[in-house]
């Protein structure tokens, strides 16, 4: 911890500088690729129509994620090998919110996927560097506190932008909500430039990436296996508005409907918004797997079945969008935290970039064959599927991760 505190800036005080600069980043990062997120299942079926829109929407948000991770573990890796983190995050931010906004150019499903895999490569390339700065700017005892409040942030912004997608939609039309995001976006990357500080560390710059990979802890490597198995069943949350999109549609309408589910969608960021610090400073008192197991993979599982019943009472998915948020906030805070816990200093751009790149791996799976038994089958098996696998998870999680 001694030659830790030499490197980077760190303080009994968790809520410093750092910390507050990247919250503030996510806040506006988050807000700018959000709109987008929330005008896109309705943006692509005025493109493509109803009937491909389940599956390519699938499609596109699983390549999305997939080409993000295969970013995220040369940038954590090579976070690891450089003097600074910092520069990597930068160039991030900056990739993500410009390229979410042209998106608005797009006239094809196909133009949409290249622009979106651009944005999320920007994300694959800040991310692992960013949760190991942030983890480097901390005492290891408010590792909870640190990615709770970095997650509500995050959340914070996710709340911010659906809403104003939601505000201006019928007033400037989808295509416009995406030019509109980079004002937000363009502001991330002024804080994130500005507000961070960094003291240049030691670096071991004759070790490789196999050597780095090698290297991690046990326990870790069993904790990234858990994480993969509940990737494959965690599909992309645009498939829940598009649910509810696709069920209240015959009796609404497609743009009342779009509505509900873009209400629906900030409800959920809400409820994970308000439970995202707690549930990581609780962490830090009770310890991270139990909650974990049963307030992240459990509660994803039985919310997941849920949407297997149809009904037209939007209290009822007002209910599941409400637990989604919660079960998120718990997976996402404490994965990253848990992390920190097995990661040594020096491993924790390499670690964070193989447990990101999983996590991606996870997500096109679960995201395109989710879309796939969607359309090929039921939407009912499709929920059936990712409910098992998060069971599968708790379990694994339970026995086999001793830390």
């Amino acid at each position: 911890m001694e030659e830790e505190s030499k490197n980077t800036p760190k303080s009994r005080q968790w809520l410093n500088r750092n910390v507050a600069a990247m919250g503030f980043t996510s806040l506006f990062s988050d807000a700018s690729h959000e709109m987008t997120t929330a005008a896109l299942p309705s943006f692509l079926t005025e493109i493509v129509g109803a009937l491909s829109a389940p599956q390519l929407l699938g499609l596109i948000s699983g390549l999305s994620d997939a080409s993000s991770s295969f970013v995220k573990i040369f940038s954590g890796w090579l976070s690891d090998r450089l003097r600074r983190r910092k520069p990597l995050v930068v160039l991030g931010y900056l990739l993500t919110g410009f390229f979410v906004g042209i998106i608005g150019f797009a006239r094809d499903w196909f133009e949409i996927l290249f622009y979106r895999i651009l944005a999320w490569m920007g994300r694959g390339t800040r991310e692992p560097p960013r949760d190991a700065l942030l983890a480097d700017s901390v005492d290891k005892r408010f590792y909870g506190h640190a990615f709770g409040f970095h997650r509500a942030m995050d959340t914070s912004g996710a709340i911010i932008g659906p809403l104003l997608a939601l505000l201006l939609i019928s007033s400037m039309g989808l295509r416009n909500i995406f030019f509109l995001s980079l004002i937000p976006g363009s502001i991330a990357v002024l804080v994130i430039a500005v507000g961070v500080k960094e003291k240049a560390r030691e670096t071991e710059a004759q070790k490789g990436l196999f050597w780095h990979v090698k290297s991690l802890p046990r326990d870790f490597q069993i904790f990234v296996f858990v994480m993969f198995v509940f990737g494959i069943a965690n599909f992309n949350r645009t498939l829940l508005m598009l649910r509810v999109q696709e069920i209240l549609t015959p009796t609404t309408g497609i743009i009342v409907a779009a509505g509900i589910s873009i209400m629906l969608y900030t409800l959920r960021n809400v409820a994970q918004a308000l439970a995202d610090y707690g549930v990581g400073a609780l962490s830090d008192r009770i310890g991270r797997k139990r909650l974990l197991a049963f307030l992240g993979f459990f509660l994803f599982g039985i919310t997941t079945l849920g949407f297997i019943f149809v009904t037209t009472n939007v209290f009822y998915f007002a209910l599941l969008f409400v637990f989604s948020g919660v079960s998120a906030a718990t997976y996402t805070a404490l994965e990253k935290a848990y992390a920190a816990d097995l990661l040594p200093s020096n491993l924790r751009g390499t670690g964070y970039g193989i447990l990101q790149t999983i996590d991606g791996v996870g997500d096109f799976i679960s995201s395109f064959v989710v879309g796939t038994i969607w359309i090929l089958i039921s939407p009912e098996l499709s929920f059936a599927y990712a409910a098992f696998l998060s069971f599968a998870s708790l379990l694994l999680l339970l026995k086999f991760v001793r830390k």
